[in-house]
């Protein structure tokens, strides 16, 4: 598979580089196509590479210690993904999956120090992927704390729209499958549960769901839900 090297050149992570630093960060890629289902890694393999998302989704799933399998992140094109090495782990804490046939391109793991170093854009934009991570994370453990089921669900799907959400004329369509269960796995509840608010919701006019798909048909009644505001 050819590296369009204008397209790279043009995401934030590189946009700063010189042409020469590029060429030199593109000559060790390996771009590599992932198909809906497949996994790039899986949690507890050994981290030998480190990636960029070009094209897709990606979910990130982690199995807790009793066996709960959670969504810990999704990946948008032009992230970072699968960076251990710069949390100093020898393994990938998670399991990276295709949502949607994608293209990732990888490097090596042991030249992320040597590219960090000469590249301060790099290092800078994994501080920034750390960084959201860490603040999805806190938000999302303080979500759980203190907020009903369908305050927490209503907070997931409205990320989700503004993240990765295509405008329609009926509404803003998350432009990637999304099943019931994943929102379930994201928000820390059950299937059943994750169901019947979407089944409320749809009465009600604020989403329409098909087969792993999610409209967002009123997206003003939906944050004054998340907020906790009675519809």
């Amino acid at each position: 598979m050819k590296i369009d090297r204008t397209i790279i050149g043009s995401l934030p992570v590189f946009e700063r580089m010189s042409d020469a630093d590029l060429d030199n960060f593109l000559d060790h890629a390996s771009p590599r196509r992932v198909l809906q289902g497949e996994t790039v890694f899986k949690q507890g393999q050994q981290a030998e590479s480190f990636y960029l998302l070009l094209d897709g989704r990606l979910k990130v799933t982690q199995v807790t210690g009793d066996g709960q399998q959670v969504i810990v992140r999704v990946v948008h094109p032009g992230e970072l993904f699968g960076f251990a090495i710069a949390l100093q782990r020898t393994d990938y804490p998670g399991t990276a999956m295709a949502a949607t046939d994608s293209v990732v391109l990888s490097w090596p793991s042991e030249i992320w120090p040597q590219f960090v170093e000469q590249n301060r854009r790099l290092a800078a934009s994994a501080i920034q992927t750390m960084g959201r991570q860490l603040e999805e994370a806190h938000t999302r453990i303080r979500e759980m704390s203190t907020q009903e089921v369908e305050r927490r669900v209503a907070h997931a799907i409205l990320r989700l729209s503004l993240l990765a959400g295509r405008k329609e004329e009926s509404g803003i369509q998350i432009a990637f499958p999304i099943s019931r269960q994943d929102i379930a796995e994201m928000t820390g509840t059950t299937l059943h549960t994750v169901s019947r608010i979407l089944s409320a919701w749809e009465t009600r006019g604020l989403v329409a769901c098909g087969r792993q798909k999610v409209l967002v048909r009123d997206s003003c009644r939906l944050s004054r839900l998340a907020a906790g505001q009675q519809d």
